[in-house]
């Protein structure tokens, strides 16, 4: 079992990492300067571009919007996975094998290798099941799409696919290709008999299964023949990299739009997110043959940043029996999310897939504008069980739901689905208020050991520097330099940068953080930023981050060592002339009379601070 990933591997990974690559993959990377690019924000919406990377200090900033970070957080933000998911997937990028806490292991650089394997024979079957749905013995496949209004961009859209009848087509690919069977054995994808492998997907058509970062790791199957004796939906088998309890089908295409909503949609089958997707509902996703739980929970809240401001996940079911139970099964999973739950339920009990073919995109569109709580149907449900047309199954059923009504976060909504349940009970409110709060006081004593969820107290805040200040922009350039080029602090620099005074608060906590950190670090700018960011107050870390990605207005290597020094002369020359007016204010106060040395002495040092002018411009 992986333990925590030992802190100084942490610190290699990032680096090792070439942030730039990383950013690649997601966004185009233009030069924007000496050391720097720029580019669109994947994170918000933007015409110019203002999303800045600096692989020397190995950091990105959004100039628009904010967001800002090192490569482990990029790709924790882009792929929605943990930190320590980020880590791994980073030291695999770079071949770095990892070493973890209290004996804990994890993937060995064998065992990495193995994986990306995997991952290669699910892209080639991939590739190959695509391209056997345009061939004339996938004509049934194509039917299957087009009778479900389907057409074949939309399949090229979702990667849909057709295996071959027959026993071996994509074992005979994939061998060719130069895997062995003890490989392709993992994979899912073949079954094994007496006279060894062959082909598990027969005949069918094929939905790609694929992983938050977008990398195919199994397949649904639907069965297209009447001879076939299978399932109706077969699916890849728990594998190395198939998880179904894990696995949201759909999520590598909704994640963005997830994210940016704040909206999950849960639906039951591949057509059903197909036709969700195409109708303009982009947030809908499916699980794999399994019921929505806690794994599923934990990658949805990853994506709705499900922390109490907002967001929604919404469940569709069909209106029958089944739809109903898978109903109340998410109900029991509600109180693990913060965002709010809702259900979805067309009364004639159509399907997404079906909806969009009997009544257009709209009806999808407004089947989901039409959701209601998921406790409101949670509560209907348990008055159905009983008969309301006697007083015993009136208090039977308000025994029932009253626990429910309790357990509704939103404090302003419970009076009102109190109130609810008492017209729908015909019974005094009186007497259903009075069962909800026991309900509630009941829940309350079950939770009081639960540890507190207070938030921190934020700590001191910072006002924005005014970008118009003088001395601000002079303390703001200085900090670039020292940041980005933390070299020209030498010779005596430091010593005069230790002693220099910021007035600007933010600036000087930087200033601040910059001399604790020390020279340590200085020869290594991804750890000399990250040693910066650690000793700074936690709301300041951003503007860290932003002064060591800021584009220095240099193009060639002698300008930019040229500009430091400039700017470094600047900034001594400034604490230089503080000093020397705080000096005459001495001396004008003095009676020269009375304390003649006092008075020499001063005169001295401004004939010393004089000089030191007047060579910080010499040497510039």
């Amino acid at each position: 079992m992986a333990g925590l990933i030992k802190r100084e591997d942490i610190d290699e990974v990032r680096q090792r990492t070439d942030i730039k690559e990383v950013v690649d993959g997601y966004v185009t990377l233009k030069g924007a300067g000496l050391g720097s690019f720029k580019g669109l924000c994947p994170f918000h919406d933007e015409r110019s571009p203002s999303f800045t990377v600096r692989p020397q200090v190995g950091r990105y900033h959004c100039f628009g919007c904010g967001e800002d970070g090192d490569a482990i957080s990029f790709v924790q933000k882009m792929d929605h996975s943990s930190f320590h998911e980020a880590v791994e997937k980073l030291a695999a990028r770079i071949g770095y094998e990892l070493r973890y806490e209290d004996g804990g292991t994890g993937p060995s650089r064998e065992e990495v290798g193995k994986r990306q394997r995997l991952l290669d024979a699910h892209k080639i079957a991939d590739e190959f099941f695509r391209a056997q749905l345009l061939t004339p013995g996938a004509a049934e496949g194509r039917n299957f799409l087009d009778g479900r209004g389907f057409d074949r961009a939309a399949a090229e859209h979702f990667g849909v696919g057709y295996a071959p009848q027959g026993w071996d087509a994509l074992l005979k690919h994939l061998r060719g290709r130069g895997f062995t069977d003890a490989e392709l054995k993992l994979t899912g994808m073949f079954s094994e008999g007496n006279r060894g492998i062959y082909d598990r997907f027969r005949g069918r058509l094929i939905w790609p299964i694929r992983d938050i970062a977008g990398d195919t790791i199994g397949f649904g199957a639907r069965k297209l023949y009447e001879d076939d004796q299978g399932p109706k939906y077969l699916n890849t088998p728990e594998t190395t990299l198939y998880k179904k309890s894990q696995v949201l089908y759909g999520i590598d295409i909704a994640k963005r739009n997830i994210a940016k909503e704040r909206q999950l949609v849960v639906v039951e089958g591949y057509t059903d997110v197909m036709a969700c997707h195409l109708a303009g509902v982009t947030t809908a996703v499916a699980t794999c043959g399994t019921a929505f739980g806690t794994e599923h929970i934990k990658v949805a809240r990853r994506l709705l940043s499900d922390d109490g401001s907002g967001g929604e996940v919404i469940f569709t079911f069909d209106g029958d029996a089944a739809g109903q139970k898978a109903a109340l099964r998410a109900f029991e999973e509600d109180q693990r999310f913060q965002a709010q739950t809702y259900v979805a339920v067309e009364p004639s009990g159509a399907d997404p897939c079906d909806l969009r073919q009997l009544k257009g995109d709209s009806a999808v569109r407004d089947l989901i504008s039409s959701r209601k709580p998921l406790f409101e149907f949670a509560i209907k449900a348990s008055l159905r069980r009983h008969n309301l047309d006697t007083v015993e199954g009136r208090v039977a059923a308000l025994r029932e739901a009253a626990p429910v009504v309790a357990q509704i976060r939103d404090s302003a909504a419970r009076p009102g689905y109190t109130r609810e349940l008492a017209g729908w009970l015909g019974m005094p409110i009186e007497e259903v208020s009075r069962f909800v709060g026991g309900a509630a006081k009941r829940a309350a004593a079950g939770g009081a050991g639960e540890q507190s969820t207070a938030p921190a107290s934020s700590g001191p805040v910072f006002q924005r520097p005014d970008p118009r200040d003088p001395i601000a922009g002079m303390e703001r350039q200085a900090l670039e330099v020292v940041l980005q080029e933390p070299s020209v602090l030498g010779g005596g620099a430091w010593e005069r940068f230790e002693a220099s005074q910021f007035t600007t608060p933010a600036y000087a906590a930087v200033h601040t953080a910059v001399r604790a950190a020390g020279l340590a670090h200085s020869d290594d700018p991804v750890a000399w930023v990250e040693q910066v960011r650690q000793e700074v107050p936690e709301p300041l870390r951003p503007l860290v981050s932003e002064l060591a990605v800021t584009p220095l207005p240099a193009s060639t290597a002698e300008a930019m060592q040229r500009y430091c020094r400039d700017i470094l002369a600047r900034l001594f020359e400034l604490q230089i002339t503080r000093i020397k007016a705080d000096k005459m204010g001495q001396l004008q106060r003095l009676d020269a009379g009375a304390n003649p040395e006092e008075f020499q002495r001063l005169n001295r040092e401004l004939m010393q601070l004089e000089m030191e002018r007047r060579s910080l411009r010499s040497d510039g």
